[in-house]
C-alpha cells in the first residue's frame, strides 16, 4: 500500500508542476484520495494562492481544500460564462483514449460539472487505473439515480445487457443504500469491456458497431444511453471530447475527457499519457 501512495504522490507532484498555474482564479479540485496528493503538491509550491478560488466536486474535497489553508468556492458561485484554468481529478479507470470511469466515490455528478467547466481537466492516477479499455479491471459504471426511479433505472440497464446492476449499498448494511451529496442514490452497472472507436474500425467485417450487438457496447454510446434513461442524473463515463478540442471548436464549455492523464508507476516514475502522443 506504500507503494500505491507513493505513486499517488509522485503522479500529483508531476501534473502540478507541469499544469498548475499561480495567475489562475479558478481551480477544480476532484474527489478521492489522489487529490489529497494534488492539493499538497499546490501548497509545497508555497506561492501566493490568496487570490485562487478552488472548487470543490463534492464535501471531502471542500475540506481538503479548506485543511491546506486554501479557499474553497462553490461551483455555482462562479461567475457566468467563466470556466476554470483546470481541474484536477482522479479516476477509477482509463483507458487508451482517455475515456474514464469515475464515480467510485459517488461523487460523479459534481467531478462531471467541474470538469466540463474547466479549459483542461488532468486526470491523477496510480497505475492500477491505467488499463487499455474501460471495465477491464474496474467492474461496474457508477450511475446517479433519483431514488423513486431506481427500480425502473435498473430494469432499462438490463435491456441495454447490464447483468446484474444494483444499488450501492453502505458500509453498514443496516444504514441502506449510499446517498450522494444531492441525496440521490448509486447504481452501480456491470458491462463487458467497452469498446473505442478504433476496435469497430478493426471489426466491422464482424459487423460490430458497438450498440450492444451481443451486450457490447463502445464507451461513448453507451454513456449516451444511459443518460437518456428517465432518472438518471449523471453517468459515471467520461468520454467524448477534452477541452483543448471543446475550445478548438469554439464550444462555450469544456469537455469531459482529460487532456492529460498521469500514472504514477511502481518503479517510481511517471507515465503521461495525452489525447495525442500516447504516453511520455
Amino acid at each position: 500500500m506504500a507503494d500505491i501512495e507513493t505513486a499517488k504522490r509522485n503522479a500529483a507532484i508531476r501534473a502540478v508542476a507541469d499544469h498548475f498555474d499561480p495567475s489562475a482564479r479558478y481551480i477544480g479540485i476532484g474527489s478521492g484520495t489522489t487529490i489529497v496528493y494534488v492539493v499538497e503538491a499546490i501548497t509545497d509550491l508555497k506561492v501566493d494562492t490568496s487570490h485562487i478560488n478552488f472548487v470543490p466536486t463534492g464535501y471531502q474535497s471542500r475540506q481538503v481544500i479548506v485543511r491546506a489553508g486554501l479557499t474553497p468556492i462553490a461551483f455555482d458561485s462562479l461567475p457566468r460564462g467563466v470556466l476554470m484554468d483546470v481541474a484536477f481529478d482522479g479516476a477509477d479507470e482509463i483507458d487508451e483514449d482517455l475515456n474514464c470511469i469515475k464515480g467510485g466515490g459517488a461523487c460523479l455528478y459534481q467531478e462531471k460539472l467541474v470538469a466540463t467547466h474547466a479549459k483542461k481537466f488532468i486526470c491523477v492516477a496510480d497505475h492500477r487505473k491505467l488499463q487499455p479499455r474501460l471495465l477491464t479491471k474496474w467492474p461496474t459504471i457508477p450511475i446517479e439515480v433519483e431514488p423513486l426511479a431506481a427500480s425502473t433505472v435498473i430494469e432499462a440497464l438490463e435491456d441495454l445487457g447490464s447483468k446484474g446492476p444494483f444499488i450501492r449499498e453502505g458500509h453498514i448494511s443496516k444504514a441502506g443504500p449510499i446517498k450522494t451529496d444531492q441525496d440521490n442514490f448509486i447504481v452501480d452497472a456491470p458491462f463487458p469491456t467497452l469498446l473505442i472507436p478504433s476496435d469497430l474500425q478493426n471489426s466491422q467485417s464482424n459487423g460490430f458497431k458497438g450498440r450492444g450487438e451481443g451486450g457490447v457496447w463502445e464507451a461513448e454510446a453507451l454513456a449516451k444511453e444511459i443518460k437518456a434513461i428517465e432518472g438518471v442524473l449523471s453517468v459515471g463515463l467520461f468520454v467524448g471530447f477534452n477541452g483543448a478540442e471543446a475550445a478548438a471548436w469554439g464550444k462555450r464549455l469544456g469537455g469531459q475527457k482529460p487532456v492529460a492523464a498521469y500514472f504514477g508507476m511502481v518503479d517510481g516514475k511517471v507515465i503521461v499519457r495525452t489525447a495525442k502522443s500516447g504516453n511520455s
